[in-house]
């Protein structure tokens, strides 16, 4: 036979001994991806361009051992000697996750059919079943007495194939986790040579399992009972090595410790062509499109050998299987967008059951299990078995004869989104982990064998009583913790199938006061906390309310299953799925706000998610202001402004430092709190003790092209925390109660906002927008900001700018003779008006008026503030507004004296004929009556507008004909020193 020879190029250095290499080919053929145990890095060749240097990323800190890629070709896996298995986009390489880690060195990886499922294995024995989008385990299998060095997913989806350094060979059904067959020194023993590594592998058809034998040949087993079929035995004189398929099927190609490859025809059993290389080749695979192989060896040197399937013979990618040929997307831990159909974005193992049977069918009826038929009830009756974290599956399987026999045809609908709690970590057997982790406190618990132990830990405990630890027999998976008290509650369990809550309040003045309610056939699916309510959504989407002493209050029906719950002083917000995922994997989700005390809904809407993420946490910020964080890294805040929206406020991608991952615990008004988790750990542990990063809020704003970002991102900020407090301001007054520090919090931040507009006013100047400096001028709250404005385009040179900025500005002062009575708006229209706005148009010298300030403790009166000043020191006098006049001169303190003066007079209601008087009670400002009871009593008749609240602690009185004394009244202004926000308007 004649000796064709391959021509190898060095991909990796590594060291002069020989090493375990790997390589293999994405979906398209259009990529080589090479690894070696001797160094750390991931090379991605371009089989086109061999010349050309690959592309190399280094993430692990040791040799890579393995790899594998999805079968849509959208993710790469990658093991190593350091223990960890670390997930990349593909074919761009950015790092992705640490998806799992083990306890001694990675050496085999597999993904199943649809690439929702890696499986992982390596020197501790033990194989993981790994979910490929939160990186839970779904499950570990344990069989094996020596190191896990191959792997193989079953094409049809019922088995995993493994095989370990001394020769065993273990069936795996997927569905129960339990072994099927265990095949005892059926392969060689490698012993402790790291570089040979035993494998198997499925043919695309799923019928046959292909073994290393132990007399240098190949061993095919039956795919359902693992009799032996018949060997590839030929000029090989030392044991496989490695193996491969070709993807029909039809191939194969084997190497041997005889430094040579022989590639075999299956159906003939015997070897058509083979190559001789000078060192051993360790891995091996067919190119998906083309007639092609391509090799590496222990050196790190690989090639493509090109023909290697005589073109007098069918080609190997001629007639592929089916079931091989249909390619899921799988992966949706990555953005996947030209595929037609996509796939979980769960840790459940539901595509695990594909092609699965019923249990009580012995394993040897091998045919009539070909032939069974499975609908949904039984596929959903097998994923009920299966009590997999963070997703709802449903599938059908169903069969459909061809000529050649049998094939598995599988329909797969995307995964919902399981239900989660808030600041919770996995559970970690023989570790303490987190139930509740909040900006509050944390609640840990360790699990022991019959009861598990909760602890309670404030991050000040000034906030909080010392909390003794607890015995728990329930086994609480999930809780919710406040300054009041805690939440706890169970999945089902028991005989009696039932689910527990109990509530835990911190102090209370009667003995026993912690309560219990159990529910039969209903699961306790999110819990959350209020000021005096607790709030349980079960299984059944029922909204379960207690009061804080157990009283059954309130019963809900939600429209679909719930997500996830937050509760906040008397809100509620839950989230809860609308209906299945799209086909692009979007999750339907809809969230609604509660107030609980008044027994409404405040809100009620879609919630948004980055497409192709899931929502990882969800609560209220310190301010009362409901947020989202999904997996993509995207933070959301849910503003009034428009009618009720979610306005994005900070992106993990921009943020993020390789390596890192943020695992969120609040906000407040301005910064993001989080934990900082190092790969290969996404969220973190109690010990030690997590500590809490700061990170900036901060809009993902477009570049600007005046290239003041930061600029933009303060001023739209601003914007929104004027918003944000205006909102807090109407709360606060509703229910009676002092707005004072509110008012000046808003005065400080619109002394900012001015700043922040000026310092944009200049970068637009210098970088010619013209039009934008107008605009912002326009923003500019106080007379001195103009000014300096105007100064400043004139110090630049740009009088036309500098004359419409004085524009501007004449305008603010310019008199009107149009006079109008004004009243505070309602709090309902002041609530639409946009501060920023509605503080840019009030400072005109129209609308402005003096004001005289009489004091508690003295008759005088001091005259107000100048133009443009937002507001009053004072919260507790009395303030009378007058119109200036053409001559603008101030009417002296006499007159203002003799106004109030004559007003006080006053006792008959045709002194007050067509007079308006806006008066406003606050029960904190001695200001907000009458000066006496007589006189109230005297004003009965005059037609007064009345508005309750703290929103203006000022009433006023008085009548034209005392106004006259004072000169020509054109307008009443009330004049809230104390909030910013309130400002006279004049036609």
């Amino acid at each position: 036979m004649k000796i064709r020879s391959v021509k190898l190029r060095e991909a990796h250095k590594g060291s002069s001994n020989a090493s375990f290499c790997s390589i293999l080919w994405d979906l398209k053929a259009h990529h080589l991806v090479t690894a070696s145990s001797s160094e750390p890095s991931i090379s991605i060749h371009d089989p086109l361009l061999p010349s050309n240097p690959p592309r190399v990323f280094r993430h692990h800190r040791d040799g890579v051992t393995a790899l594998a890629i999805s079968p849509n070709s959208t993710c790469l896996a990658s093991g190593s000697i350091d223990h960890s298995v670390k997930l990349y986009k593909f074919p761009g390489g950015e790092f992705e996750t640490n998806i799992t880690r083990f306890t001694l060195p990675i050496r085999s990886l597999a993904f199943n059919k649809s690439g929702s499922m890696l499986a992982a294995a390596g020197d501790d024995e033990g194989i993981k079943l790994i979910n490929t989008i939160d990186g839970s385990i779904a499950r570990v299998l344990k069989g094996h007495r020596g190191p896990v060095t191959g792997l193989a997913f079953d094409p049809n989806g019922e088995y995993l194939a493994s095989i370990d350094s001394i020769g065993t060979v273990i069936y795996w059904e997927l569905q129960s986790g339990r072994t099927l067959y265990t095949l005892k020194g059926v392969a060689p023993d490698t012993g402790s040579d790291t570089s040979l590594l035993n494998v198997l592998s499925w043919s695309p058809d799923g019928e046959t399992l292909a073994v290393p034998g132990l007399k240098n040949d190949i061993v095919m087993y039956d795919r359902d009972t693992a009799e032996k079929l018949f060997t590839l035995r030929g000029d090989h004189a030392q044991p496989i090595c490695f193996m491969s398929w070709s993807p029909n099927g039809k191939y194969m190609a084997t190497s041997s410790l005889d430094k040579q490859i022989l590639i075999w025809d299956v159906n003939r059993k015997q070897d058509i062509d083979r190559q001789k290389f000078d060192d051993r080749i360790c891995c091996m695979a067919w190119k998906p499109i083309g007639n092609a192989l391509a090799v590496i060896d222990v050196m790190g040197k690989y090639g493509v050998w090109e023909s290697v399937v005589p073109f007098s013979m069918k080609s190997p990618t001629e007639d592929i299987p089916s079931s091989q040929s249909k390619n899921n997307n799988g992966l949706l831990f990555f953005d996947e967008e030209d595929e037609d159909e996509e796939h979980s974005m769960s840790g459940s193992l539901s595509d695990l059951g594909e092609g699965s049977h019923d249990e009580s069918e012995p394993p040897s009826r091998k045919r009539l299990r070909k032939q069974s038929v499975i609908d949904d009830d039984q596929c959903e009756d097998v994923y009920d078995e299966l009590s997999f974290p963070k997703t709802e599956s449903r599938k059908k399987v169903h069969r459909v004869k061809e000529k050649d026999g049998l094939r598995s045809v599988m329909t797969f609908r995307p995964k919902m989104q399981e239900a989660f709690q808030p600041g919770s970590t996995p559970p970690q057997p023989g570790k303490r982990y987190f139930l509740c982790y909040n900006m509050l406190g944390c609640i840990t618990t360790i699990k022991h064998d019959e009861y598990s132990h909760i602890e309670i830990d404030f991050h000040d405990t000034s906030r909080g009583p010392r909390v003794p630890p607890m015995t728990d027999h329930y086994g609480f998976t999930m809780a919710s913790l406040n300054e009041n008290g805690s939440v706890f509650a169970n999945p089902c369990k028991g005989e009696k199938n039932m689910s527990t809550l109990m509530y835990r309040p911190f102090s209370s003045w009667a003995n026993n006061s912690e309560w219990y309610m159990r529910f039969e056939g209903e699961e306790v699916r999110a819990v959350a906390l209020g000021d005096s309510w607790v709030a349980v959504v079960t299984s059944l989407n029922f909204l379960r309310i207690f009061t804080e002493g157990g009283l059954q209050k309130h019963i809900l029906s939600l429209n679909g299953p719930v997500v996830t719950a937050a509760g906040f002083k008397d809100e509620l917000a839950i989230v809860t799925h609308v209906s299945d995922c799209l086909p692009s994997n979007e999750q339907m989700l809809e969230f609604r706000i509660f107030n609980i005390s008044k027994g409404t809904q405040l809100f009620k809407g879609r919630l948004p998610l980055t497409p192709g993420s899931y929502l990882t946490w969800f609560g209220f910020s310190e301010e009362g202001q409901l947020s989202s964080y999904d997996s993509k890294g995207m933070l959301r805040v849910f503003t009034s402004q428009f009618g009720g929206n979610w306005i994005p406020l900070f992106s993990s991608s921009k943020e993020r430092k390789s390596g890192e991952n943020y695992w969120v615990v609040g906000l407040n008004a301005s910064k993001l709190f989080c934990v900082v988790c190092k790969n290969p750990d996404s969220f973190p542990h109690v010990l030690p003790k997590p500590v809490l990063t700061l990170l900036n809020l901060s809009f993902p704003l477009a570049s600007s092209d005046i290239g003041e970002e930061a600029l933009e991102n303060e001023f739209m900020l601003n914007n929104l925390l004027l918003s944000q407090i205006q909102k807090r301001i109407e709360v606060t007054a509703g229910e009676g109660l002092d707005t004072t520090s509110l008012d000046d919090e808003a005065f400080d931040i619109e002394a900012a906002q001015d700043r922040c507009i000026f310092r944009l006013i200049a970068s637009c100047c210098n970088g010619d927008k013209l039009v934008k400096a107008i605009e912002l001028v326009k923003l500019l709250s106080v007379e001195k900001s103009v000014r300096g404005a105007i100064q400043l385009a004139t110090a630049l040179k740009l009088p036309i700018l500098a004359e419409r900025f004085n524009n501007i500005l004449e305008e603010r002062l310019g008199s009107k003779t149009g006079v109008l009575n004004t009243s505070l708006p309602s709090t309902k229209y002041a609530s639409s008006i946009k501060p920023v706005i509605a503080v840019s148009k009030a400072f005109t010298a129209t609308e402005r008026s003096e004001i005289s300030e009489p004091k508690v403790s003295s008759s005088s009166a001091k005259l107000s503030a100048p133009l443009f000043t937002k507001k009053a020191k004072s919260s507790d006098s009395v303030k009378f507004g007058k119109q200036k006049t053409d001559g603008d001169q101030t009417a002296n303190i006499e007159d203002r004296r003799e106004v109030v003066k004559d007003a006080d007079k006053n006792d008959g209601p045709s002194h007050a004929d067509g007079v308006k008087n806006s008066q406003t009670q606050c029960p904190s400002n001695p200001f907000s009556k009458l000066p006496n009871n007589k006189e109230v009593k005297k004003a009965r008749e005059v037609n007064d507008i009345q508005s309750q609240g703290p929103s203006n602690p000022f009433l006023k009185s008085w009548n034209k004909e005392a106004a006259k004394k004072a000169g020509e009244v054109t307008e009443v202004q009330s004049n809230r020193p104390c909030n910013p926000f309130l400002k006279s308007t004049v036609k």
